[in-house]
C-alpha cells in the first residue's frame, strides 16, 4: 500500500483540524484513498459526546446519505448491461399506470427529469417517509417543476423510484438486491441499511451556543435507495477504488466510464460541476473528480475520486451543519496529488514491432495537419504534433487485415483503414473516413 510522506500527513491533519474547529463539528473522519485503500486516515474530535476522547475510527459508521445514489445508479447500469432495461425507457414501463409519462431512466439518473425534489408531503418536517406503495402512489401527485433537460434539478423522489425499478426487476427489495449485486462481491461488510455496530452519533450544533443536540435518525423506508446507507471510511475507500477501476465481473469499465460522461451542467454560472449518470463531476483546476455528497440529520459526507490517478478524498462529519463536504474531500486529494504524487512510471523497451504495423509508423498528414504514428507496447498509436501533454494519444486495435478500431484518444470508436497498391505498399490511410497521407495535400487531390 502506498505510504505518504510525514509532511503530507501533517498537512492533511492540520487541514482537518482547521475545518473541525472553524465548522464546530463534533467529529470528523477523513481519508485519502489510493487504489481502493486508505493511504492516509485521521479522526479528529469525537464520534460520541458520551465518550469525548473517542475519535472517529476508520471502521466507525456514518450515514453516507445521498452517496447511496451512486450504488443505486450502478445497479441500474448493471440491469442495462444485462439487457433488462434501456436508459431511454420511460418509467411507466416498470411502474405502469403512473400519471407522469415519458420520464426516462437517463433523465432520472442525471437529475434532468424536471420533477420535484421530495416525495409528496412535508417528509423532512415529520421525518415520516413513505413505504413502497405510498411512494409509487404519491408520484402521481408530484409536481413537474421544469421541462425535462431545462436545467439540473436534484430529486430524491426520482432516485427512490429508480430503487423501486431495481427491486421489481430483481423480484426482491432494493437492499437485498444491493447486497447481492455490490456489497457482498466488494466485501463491503460495514455498509448497511442504517446503523449496525459502532457508529458516530448525529448532532446539531446550535448557531449561538456550543452545546450540541442529538439529532433523530429517520427510517427512510422506500426512500432508502436515495439515501439510506451507513458506511465507514474503510468501506467507502473500497467504493472509491471501484469507481476508479471497476471489477469487470461486477460492472464493465466502459459502463463506469459512460456514467462519468457529463449529461447536464450543474453549475451554469462557472461550469465547475456537471452531472453524469448518478455521479457528480466536480472540477478542481485541471482535474475532474467523480463522486457524491450526502446529508442526513446530524451527518454530512463527501466521497470524490480522481479516476486517472486512483486517488480519492473521503470526509465524514457528525453534524447537520458542516464545511462543504465536496470541496473538503477534493482538497485532501488535491493536496496529495500536488505535493506527494506517485513516481512516474519507468520507461521499459518494447520487444517486438508487429509486421503489419511497421509500414505505418512515422509522420502522416490529415486535413493538412501533421500526425506521428508509432508503436508502443506492440500497439499502434497516433498523436497530433503539438497536442498538449494531458491529452491522450489515439490507440488502435486490429479488427481485420488493414482495419483498426480507435479505442482511445481522438476519434475514439472510429475506424482506421489502410489502402495498399498492387505491390502491397501502403499508399494512404482513412481515419474516420478522412484521408491520411504521407505528404500534406489539399482536399480533393486525387489519390495515387
Amino acid at each position: 500500500m502506498r505510504e505518504l510522506q510525514d509532511t503530507t500527513a501533517r498537512a492533511l491533519r492540520r487541514c482537518v483540524i482547521e475545518r473541525q474547529s472553524k465548522g464546530r463539528v463534533p467529529g470528523i473522519a477523513a481519508g485519502v484513498v489510493h487504489q481502493g485503500r486508505l493511504a492516509w486516515y485521521d479522526g479528529v474530535g469525537t464520534a460520541d459526546l458520551d465518550r469525548p476522547d473517542h475519535a472517529p475510527g476508520p471502521d466507525d459508521q456514518f450515514l453516507v446519505a445521498s452517496n447511496t445514489k451512486t450504488f443505486t445508479a450502478v445497479m441500474v447500469m448493471q440491469l442495462r448491461d444485462e439487457g433488462r432495461l434501456s436508459l431511454d425507457d420511460p418509467l411507466e414501463r416498470f411502474l405502469p399506470g403512473t400519471a407522469h409519462r415519458g420520464i426516462t431512466i437517463r433523465q432520472v439518473l442525471a437529475h434532468s427529469s424536471g420533477m420535484q425534489r421530495e416525495p409528496v408531503g412535508d417528509v423532512w418536517e415529520s421525518l415520516v417517509m413513505p413505504d413502497r406503495e405510498a411512494l409509487v402512489k404519491g408520484f402521481d401527485a408530484a409536481e413537474r417543476v421544469f421541462a425535462p433537460h431545462h436545467r439540473w434539478h436534484y430529486s430524491n423522489l426520482m432516485f427512490a423510484l429508480l430503487g423501486e425499478v431495481v427491486a421489481r426487476l430483481d423480484d426482491t427489495d432494493w437492499y437485498a438486491a444491493l447486497r447481492r449485486r455490490l456489497l457482498d462481491p466488494l466485501e463491503m461488510r460495514r455498509t448497511t441499511l442504517g446503523f449496525e455496530g459502532a457508529h458516530a452519533q448525529p448532532y446539531f450544533v446550535p448557531p449561538h451556543t456550543d452545546v450540541p443536540v442529538r439529532e433523530s435518525v429517520p427510517d427512510l423506508a422506500a426512500m432508502a435507495p436515495a439515501g439510506g446507507l451507513a458506511s465507514t471510511p474503510r468501506d467507502m475507500a473500497t467504493w472509491s477504488g471501484f469507481i476508479a477501476d471497476p471489477d469487470p465481473e461486477i460492472l464493465a469499465p466502459d459502463t463506469l466510464e459512460e456514467m462519468c460522461q457529463p449529461q447536464i451542467v450543474m453549475d451554469v454560472d462557472r461550469w465547475g460541476g456537471a452531472m453524469g449518470l448518478g455521479f457528480f463531476l466536480m472540477r478542481s483546476g485541471t482535474r475532474v473528480y467523480v463522486g457524491h455528497t450526502g446529508a442526513m440529520p446530524g451527518h454530512l459526507t463527501g466521497i470524490f475520486t480522481h479516476r486517472e490517478s486512483g486517488t480519492g478524498g473521503i470526509v465524514m462529519m457528525n453534524a447537520s451543519v458542516c464545511p462543504d463536504p465536496a470541496a473538503f474531500a477534493i482538497e485532501l486529494a488535491d493536496h496529495v496529488l500536488d505535493h506527494d504524487p506517485e513516481e512516474p512510471e519507468i520507461w521499459r523497451p518494447g520487444t517486438v514491432v508487429p509486421e503489419d504495423l511497421g509500414e505505418l509508423v512515422g509522420p502522416w498528414y490529415s486535413e493538412g495537419y501533421p500526425f506521428v504514428f508509432s508503436v508502443r507496447e506492440g500497439r499502434l498509436e497516433a498523436r497530433a504534433v503539438g497536442l498538449p501533454d494531458h491529452k491522450p494519444s489515439s490507440v488502435f486495435e486490429k479488427v481485420a487485415d488493414d482495419v483498426y478500431r480507435t479505442v482511445a484518444g481522438r476519434e475514439r470508436g472510429e475506424l482506421l483503414r489502410v489502402t495498399r497498391n498492387d505491390s502491397g505498399q501502403v499508399t494512404k490511410l482513412n481515419w474516420a473516413t478522412y484521408r491520411v497521407t504521407r505528404e500534406a495535400v489539399p482536399f480533393g487531390t486525387p489519390s495515387d
